[in-house]
């Protein structure tokens, strides 16, 4: 019996992705292990090996078509197995037979299927359907799409009315629930993230419609978004939506950390490269903001954690998520355990790190997880920003340009470089007064640089 060849969930967000470069043909033969496809998501392209031996038949998964996780998108035929005919239009049939998948069919998904769906969310069709059956014995109606979002946005469908046939439960009513908060708990405003009464209605966001009615036709094109760029508006809502975040600012004095960072990179040691001679390390004022945080979390323990809603997860290292921006969006890989790092070790993990990141080669051990993240647009010449915290952590410290100002000493005007930071705090997991002591920690660390080194 032939292997099926699936497209296997590589990252725990990921509902689709695509097949971005096929490494065999059709009718090749391939051993197991084999390099057969790339796969790219919205934050990482993986190679997938072959899981058996045989030849290669019935390509359905297309470059650069979206493909739901666990649909097929080849088979591979044992040497000298009959050819059975192609497996892709035996699955188109069964799906149709089995009716639509919005209508509650519980036929497996295609490529195929996804194709001629192009108006659905494509994750729709990977998503497990709910049975007629089920709906007779007494479960709420539902169609499989409102059933996903209602379980991602934590909702019980027995909480909403259904506006479809017979009271059946679709995408706009789940979306209108979601765009409720439940009675009794406060809502998030958009801002700056300040709590509002629970009675106050929550906005509505114009609908596409609405939106491109107020601009005259011609005078714009519309490009479609990528599973990128969906995946970070989700995680910004969520994030925005569910954490009631805290900001604290304060400012830094950095002359003598910049007079470090100089003497540093001077004394680095030369080694031969493809391209000559360079640097074994350039250590830059972000890998030094790294380390700075990862040791003021070691100060502060007990701001080095994560919410849940059963407990409080205290971590034993500080592992700094750093946002690193790449074309379409953004994506945070992690230096773990930094608090443990030398800066030198630091800056060659970050510049390797930024670099498949931008070419979309990082695992998802390397950007997932994390108990803390700096995000820095200092190198674009903004002073001060607030930085929205990512999920599963508790902090994220924004860091903003260092800038010559004026500042007294000793009753002196005298001029200072200075750079502003924002931490931005999960409110239920660091308070004012812990979120106040870890920044007071980093600001130690980051004007006696000395400490770092040790």
């Amino acid at each position: 019996m032939p292997v099926e060849v699936i497209l296997p969930k590589v990252d725990m967000d990921m509902a689709t992705g695509q097949i971005s470069r096929w490494f065999v043909a059709e009718g090749a033969t391939v051993k197991q292990g084999d390099l057969l496809f790339e796969i790219e998501t919205d934050k990482a392209a993986m190679e997938i090996d072959s899981p058996a031996g045989g030849i290669v038949r019935d390509i359905v998964g297309k470059e650069g078509m979206d493909i739901p996780v666990g649909a097929p998108v080849a088979w591979i035929y044992a040497e000298g197995e009959a050819y059975q005919g192609s497996k892709a239009e035996r699955s188109s049939s069964a799906l149709k037979e089995g009716g639509d998948a919005e209508q509650g069919a519980g036929a497996p998904p295609t490529v195929e299927s996804v194709s001629r769906a192009s108006s659905q969310d494509a994750a729709t069709l990977a998503a497990p359907s709910v049975p007629h059956a089920a709906d007779e014995a007494g479960a709420v109606r539902a169609t499989p799409l409102a059933r996903r979002l209602a379980r991602e946005n934590g909702i019980a469908l027995s909480d909403i009315t259904g506006s479809g046939p017979h009271g059946r439960v679709v995408k706009a009513d789940v979306e209108a629930a979601a765009r409720t908060p439940p009675s009794g708990l406060p809502a998030i405003s958009p801002s700056r993230g300040e709590t509002t009464p629970a009675s106050t209605p929550a906005s509505k966001p114009m609908s596409d419609d609405a939106v491109l009615r107020l601009f005259e036709q011609g005078s714009y094109e519309l490009v479609p978004h990528d599973n990128m760029r969906k995946t970070i508006a989700r995680r910004l809502v969520e994030a925005k939506s569910t954490i009631p975040h805290f900001y604290l600012t304060l400012d830094c004095e950095i002359d003598a950390l910049l007079k470090l960072r100089a003497e540093i990179n001077a004394a680095a040691p030369v080694k031969k490269t493809e391209k000559g001679e360079e640097p074994a390390y350039k250590v830059s004022v972000n890998d030094m903001v790294i380390k700075a945080m990862a040791l003021a979390l070691r100060d502060v323990p007990s701001a080095n954690v994560s919410w849940t809603e059963s407990a409080m997860v205290q971590h034993r290292h500080a592992d700094v998520g750093v946002a690193v921006s790449i074309p379409g969006g953004l994506i945070t890989p992690i230096i773990r355990r930094a608090e443990e790092k030398t800066l030198s070790v630091i800056a060659n993990e970050m510049k390797d790190l930024a670099a498949r990141a931008r070419n979309k080669k990082l695992k998802p051990e390397e950007y997932q997880g994390g108990t803390t993240a700096v995000s820095n647009l200092g190198m674009f010449g903004i002073k001060d920003f607030s930085a929205v915290i990512n999920p599963p952590h508790a902090t994220i410290l924004a860091v903003g340009a260092g800038e010559e100002r004026a500042v007294v000493k000793k009753g002196q005007v005298v001029a200072a470089t200075i750079m502003s930071v924002t931490l931005s705090t999960d409110h239920r997991a660091v308070d004012g007064a812990l979120g106040a002591e870890l920044l007071a920690a980093f600001k130690r660390r980051i004007e006696n640089p000395l400490g770092i080194l040790v």
